[in-house]
């Protein structure tokens, strides 16, 4: 007999499922989004905390949020930043779980890196399971080609599958030296296992490198053999993870005609995450660093429209109102779990380190640490250009 499970329903923002929502709940008390003092309970808490806290802001954070950044920046250059503030007993990553991890193994272990929210994930590294991973070397192991497989990872991934390429002798990549994590693994092995994010390794191989769209196959997990014959496993390149960013793929290149249309003279600028038909019908495609840098540098006057997170767009509109700049989708496509870092949540972390109490704090078991730098180091050691996402 079959036992059936009501599932709730439950408003958007009031009420959790602790039993299929991970890391929602608060141990604490959470001052309410209506609270008028948040701010100045903001500034009180860090001004308090003085130089023993370091705030880090990601591009994608809320106005709300991001004001109380020490530093801003993508998810490598932040881990590094915390990295060099070795005297900050507490680092407060206002981004994803991913990218606290990354700074808790690039810190000192006497600091204590804090995830304001637990629920602050990121669906693309969630896509990548360690123990899909695994089953996945296990499969080319049996087909007797793991040996010509050198696995990289996006940045935008787990640390304990940042581990599985250290262990295997592969290396991390961000948006920005993909292309020459690529070549340095192809100088170690026939083929690419790239993980998690299928567009910007299709991307890279393509347009960068001058792949054919043939050379590379999509893995999925969730289907025996990844999907995937035995002659397209052996023949392929590139074996490309089947993940993705739910905000850059959301972009559609079926927008940009009419966006053509109606603004004369715009350019389209997009992240490299997007799909390939996206990333095609730009005119320029980079890191979310690369965005944020060519659009300071355009002229007065100049028309862009932008291919990555809203809150990002909106800033940069903001901050340059001589440039008409709009954001490439129809429809609102804010990232929802960056978006879990909100006011509250912050003055909570912090009110709590004020009171002595490390909350939601991120620690990377030994092991896993020193896998994982590995694999970072071997991307800090390629040549070339900044390491940025």
């Amino acid at each position: 007999m079959t036992t059936v499970v009501d599932l709730p329903l439950l408003p958007l923002g009031r009420g959790v499922d602790l039993g299929s929502e991970r890391g929602v709940e608060c141990p604490g008390d959470l001052p309410s989004p209506s609270d008028p003092s948040l701010v100045a309970r903001a500034l009180a808490a860090k001004e308090a905390l003085g130089s023993r806290v370091f705030v880090l802001g990601h591009h994608y954070q809320r106005d709300e949020v991001i004001q109380f950044a020490d530093v801003t920046g993508d998810s490598f250059k932040l881990a590094r930043e915390a990295a060099a503030r070795p005297d900050a007993e507490y680092i407060v990553f206002c981004g994803v779980h991913f990218m606290a991890e990354s700074a808790d193994i690039l810190t000192a272990d006497s600091q204590k890196v804090v995830l304001p929210d637990l629920a602050a994930g990121c669906s693309m590294a969630d896509m990548a399971r360690l123990r899909q991973v695994e089953d996945t070397w296990a499969a080319l192991e049996a087909a007797g080609l793991a040996d010509e497989v050198v696995p990289v990872t996006y940045m935008n991934s787990s640390a304990d599958i940042k581990a599985f390429c250290g262990k295997h002798g592969g290396a991390v990549c961000t948006s920005s030296n993909a292309e020459t994590a690529l070549e340095w693994a192809f100088a170690q092995g026939s083929k690419v296992l790239f993980l998690p994010d299928q567009h910007l390794g299709r991307n890279t191989a393509v347009l960068k490198m001058g792949m054919s769209l043939e050379d590379c196959v999509v893995w999925d997990p969730h289907r025996p053999g990844g999907g995937l014959t035995p002659e397209e496993l052996a023949g392929a390149r590139m074996i490309l993870w089947k993940g993705h960013c739910s905000v850059h793929g959301r972009f559609s290149a079926e927008t940009i005609p009419q966006l053509r249309a109606d603004v004369p003279g715009v350019q389209v600028i997009v992240h490299p995450e997007c799909t390939h038909e996206v990333v095609l019908a730009a005119d320029l495609v980079g890191s979310t660093e690369f965005i944020i840098q060519t659009i300071e540098a355009a002229p007065a006057g100049s028309a862009w429209a932008v291919g990555t997170e809203l809150n990002l767009v909106k800033r940069l509109a903001s901050e340059h109102p001589d440039k008409r700049i709009v954001f490439l989708d129809k429809t609102v496509c804010y990232c929802s779990t960056m978006n879990r870092i909100d006011l509250p949540h912050f003055v909570w972390a912090m009110e709590s380190l004020v009171d002595g109490v490390v909350v939601n704090q991120i620690e990377v078991d030994a092991e896993t640490e020193k896998w994982a730098k590995v694999a970072l180091d071997r991307m800090l050691a390629l040549p070339g250009k900044t390491h940025k996402d």
